[in-house]
């Protein structure tokens, strides 16, 4: 798949989804979620952007406590759902932007601080959006980054990434630790886990949330219901195929002697 089907694909099944995510509790709130204000440090001058917005829940958790935010995401729908709630919650000082992680449309040290939670398995070119986001923020500047991480086990690794792709095609990849410190260094960061948390996830929430499609739903009940020993205890997959993955939040400064 290239990188304008994959952005394509992000779109198709995010759009209808929309309003699904932005009622949802998971996205709504959370322990990275409350921890990602307090990981930031802030002074309340900050200007922030949110990478991959979704609905708006990280962009709205800031707000209040810098001086303005910048929501972007791919998908004009969830665009929309960021700027109800918005209006909804009374807030003046964010703006929503439709563009991509991997050709942010912003000129260099535009913030001090970027945010991006449980988007970034879906770049296609992660390092490059990385990348991009080091330009747009100020020397010494802050990015926390929040999302599913793979376990170091290479079975466990491919169990989940391949029950991911199959709930949401456009899905890329849940990276490891391990992969996000490299990457990090690579574009400029120096990375500092912040916590692990583990994301419980009620099966029949899960795939009605994306809209997955009945064949979907039904390889996910034999993959599920057919793991291993060792998948099972990694993930705490239940009776009912109810699953726990872990949720990392990293925060990662710009290496100002790079």
């Amino acid at each position: 798949m290239n990188p304008p089907d994959q952005k394509q694909a992000v779109r198709a099944q995010f759009g209808p989804s929309a309003a699904a995510y932005a009622s949802a509790s998971v996205m709504r709130a959370g322990p990275d979620l409350e921890a990602m204000a307090g990981a930031a440090r802030l002074s309340g001058n900050e200007r922030v952007l949110d990478v991959g917005c979704g609905a708006g829940h990280t962009a709205l958790a800031f707000a209040p406590r810098v001086a303005r935010v910048e929501a972007i995401d791919l998908t004009e729908e969830m665009l929309a759902q960021t700027r109800e709630l918005a209006r909804e919650r009374g807030v003046r000082n964010l703006r929503t932007q439709l563009g991509d992680a991997e050709a942010l449309p912003y000129p260099a040290a535009r913030f001090e601080l970027a945010t991006c939670r449980l988007c970034a398995h879906h770049f296609q070119h992660p390092g490059r959006a990385l990348a991009e986001i080091a330009r747009v923020l100020v020397p010494g500047g802050c990015l926390l980054l929040a999302d599913i991480l793979a376990p170091a086990t290479p079975a466990e690794d491919s169990f989940l990434n391949a029950i991911e792709l199959m709930r949401d095609p456009s899905h890329v990849r849940d990276h490891s630790l391990s992969e996000w410190w490299t990457m990090l260094g690579n574009a400029g960061f120096v990375p500092e886990l912040v916590g692990i948390w583990p994301l419980a996830l009620d099966f029949e929430s899960w795939v009605s949330r994306i809209g997955a499609s009945p064949s979907a739903v039904a390889g996910l009940r034999t993959l599920l219901g057919r793991a291993s020993s060792e998948a099972r205890a990694t993930f705490s997959i239940g009776e009912d195929l109810s699953f726990s993955l872990s949720s990392g939040l990293i925060r990662a400064r710009l290496d100002v002697a790079r």
